[in-house]
């Protein structure tokens, strides 16, 4: 059984990529336009150090790089990966943003380029909405009084099953099969894949597995592994393959187990035909009532 720390892991590995970030970075706030590209990315330490109550803590990013033009930062970019909504979210999220605005002010870094940090969150369900607070104002008890005097942070929320389908068309990455397996779901309830060559096909299946319960996109790697040009409709037609094929070897185990059992049964109805055991007893040691092993006798 995967943990939910696997399950993390998972979710994070196609989105290191730098292709596929970018991607999603350029659909989602520059609207398809080839803003960031890849090569202007690098990647950032996802842990961060903070003194809480006199402890030192550890806090984690899901994904975060730097965006560079020449030698100058321009831009921290983070992605935060939701499969449900989350009450605390905009703390969260405050608190990377802040962390790293907090290394900007250290007195070893006054001679840097000070950059603005962005986060988006994406939250990858279908069934229903985000529904949870999306900034400070929501999620904070305030007194009236001093309302105007409280900062209020929003998060950059992205339901990606909700996005317009021309949106979800823009994507060029491996992230778009992903998005379109979720709008899919969403709308259809359920899901035809299209003939999309995947690019990082380990982590995709990965994600699929994570994101559906399904360990059947996971298990299915091997047998697509060095292969080229591997499409999701080949995927999900080993997927089904797969599903098949234990559906046989259950039915087979089930099959043989049924039989065992009505062997043990008619041995049991022997034995109290000759007065060896009781009705109770044989029923006990069948494993069901009275009622049902006298109908066992009956039909003979």
């Amino acid at each position: 059984m995967r943990g939910s720390k696997e399950k993390d892991i998972t979710q994070k590995a196609l989105e290191m990529y730098n292709d596929v970030f970018a991607d999603i970075i350029n659909v989602l706030l520059f609207n398809g336009e080839s803003v960031v590209t890849e090569d202007s990315l690098t990647d950032v330490l996802q842990e961060s150090i903070l003194k809480i109550d006199g402890r030192i803590r550890a806090q984690y990013r899901d994904i975060a790089k730097y965006w560079y033009n020449s030698k100058i930062k321009l831009s921290m970019f983070g992605l935060e990966n939701q499969t449900k909504p989350e009450k605390r979210m905009p703390l969260r999220v405050f608190g990377y943003d802040g962390t790293e605005y907090v290394k900007q002010a250290k007195k070893e870094n006054n001679k840097e380029v000070l950059y603005p940090v962005i986060t988006l969150v994406l939250y990858f369900g279908y069934n229903s909405r985000w529904n949870q607070p999306k900034s400070l104002f929501e999620l904070l008890e305030i007194d009236e009084r001093i309302k105007p005097y409280v900062n209020d942070f929003k998060i950059n929320l992205f339901e990606i099953a909700y996005l317009d389908r021309e949106k979800i068309d823009m994507f060029k990455s491996d992230f778009w099969i992903l998005a379109d397996y979720l709008y899919q779901m969403r709308v259809n309830k359920d899901y035809v894949a299209g003939d999309t060559v995947i690019e990082h096909v380990d982590e995709l299946l990965m994600l699929m597995s994570a994101m559906t319960k399904d360990y059947r996109f996971e298990e299915t790697i091997n047998e697509v592994k060095g292969k080229e040009h591997v499409t999701m409709c080949e995927v999900l037609d080993r997927v089904e393959a797969r599903g098949m094929e234990k559906g046989m070897e259950k039915g087979i185990a089930k099959g043989r187990e049924e039989g065992i059992k009505e062997g043990t049964v008619q041995v049991l109805i022997s034995l109290v035909k000759d007065g060896i055991l009781s009705i109770s007893d044989a029923a006990k040691r069948a494993d069901m009532s009275e009622e049902r092993f006298r109908g066992y006798i009956e039909r003979g």
